[in-house]
């Protein structure tokens, strides 16, 4: 097997091409755009490059075949906040071969090493834990929603066998749209919406820059009790508003404000893996004609992306508030049915506690895995 740095037109091509070779005959699999993987490793359109560092490489066996891939990258801000350094590891693709995963794993392992890493965590993004982060150990059934990770049953094996042990669960429930809220559930969130002082605005793309300051204040504070949490910048968040337009539907994005203050957002878009998967990746001209034509075309699903509340107005029915506003607007168009919530960490248990009131069932569930280096 031969192991090269992804460091040229001819490798960055092969990088992107081997999820395209695992996967040819899974048809649930969605290949995520290209344009989108790239941009992770733009160091002008992401930003978390400003205070990190990344590389990537391919693996091919003896005849020249592509059989794997896989990335490494640290991100200074979070990367010394744990008991030992710990960068990341991602993008890992692979046949179901053993020796070559745990090259590959060996290979991020070392260049982490190199810049003093005593730990990598597994499989993760190089930027936020909205997009390609987790692996995905149940709920091969379902195909995945945009920017969720997905991989064949095998991989957790790879994981177990090379020592990665599981830091978390991420729990992705799912919501029936067409079905009513539970009584208690509706009635709780109609008073909370309609007490005095509390208002419920769209996001409006003509006042982004206002909304994506609300997001950050709310956010930075909702998150600010996590372990290891990192505020979000105004640049990032900027830059993920500019990725999510040519999705967004404003109506389906809110934000909740108490007596003006910003106090909750839940961030949801319509799930663009049916629209993406006829483009098998790519989206040149011929893509974004596909992309035109397929737009919302059999769009029945949409996905909630992240929520937040300050922790002032934590409890405070804020969050079931936002769902009911939200149905208001999506029940009378009678397209979509089913709405996947924005994964929950197991250690949320208020956010749990939120999914199963609103009668959510169980959809799948993704790791974050760490593996820490021997002495």
């Amino acid at each position: 097997m031969v192991i090269a740095e992804v460091n040229d037109k001819a490798t960055k091509k092969a990088f992107l091409d081997v999820p395209r070779l695992i996967y040819q005959h899974d048809d649930i699999w969605v290949c995520p755009l290209d344009n989108d993987v790239e941009a992770v490793f733009d160091l002008t359109k992401n930003p978390f490059h400003k205070h990190g560092l990344c590389t990537r490489w391919i693996l091919k066996d003896d005849t020249g075949k592509l059989i794997g891939r896989v990335a490494a990258f640290i991100n200074n801000e979070k990367a010394y906040n744990y008991e030992q350094p710990t960068g990341g590891m991602g993008f890992f693709e692979c046949i179901n071969d053993e020796k070559a995963a745990f090259l590959l794993f060996d290979t991020a392992k070392n260049w982490l090493q190199q810049n003093d890493m005593q730990a990598m965590d597994g499989p993760i993004n190089f930027g936020e834990n909205d997009t390609f982060w987790g692996l995905l150990a149940e709920g091969f059934a379902s195909p995945p929603s945009y920017g969720m990770n997905y991989n064949p049953p095998y991989y957790k094996a790879f994981f177990d066998n090379y020592g990665f042990k599981t830091q978390y669960e991420q729990i992705t429930n799912h919501l029936n749209v067409m079905k009513p809220f539970p009584e208690r559930f509706r009635k709780i969130a109609s008073w909370v919406a309609h007490k005095p002082g509390y208002e419920f605005r769209h996001l409006k793309a003509s006042q982004i820059k206002q909304f994506a300051a609300d997001f950050i204040e709310i956010y930075n504070d909702a998150w600010l009790g996590f372990e290891n949490f990192v505020p979000i910048t105004y640049e990032t968040i900027l830059e993920s508003f500019r990725k999510m337009k040519p999705l967004m539907d404003e109506k389906l994005i809110w934000f909740a404000y108490v007596n003006g203050e910003p106090a909750s957002f839940n961030i949801v878009l319509p799930d663009a893996n049916p629209m993406i998967k006829p483009l098998k990746g790519k989206l040149d001209l011929a893509g974004k004609l596909k992309f035109l034509y397929y737009k919302w075309k059999g769009v029945t699903r949409m996905r909630a992306i992240v929520m937040g509340t300050k922790q002032k107005f934590q409890n405070h029915g804020l969050e079931s508030a936002l769902f009911i506003t939200l149905g208001e607007y999506v029940l009378p168009m009678s397209r979509y049915e089913e709405m996947e919530l924005s994964w929950v960490g197991d250690f949320n248990e208020k956010m749990i506690a939120i999914h199963a009131a609103m009668g959510s069932v169980f959809g799948k569930k993704h790791l974050t895995m760490r593996y820490k280096f021997a002495d």
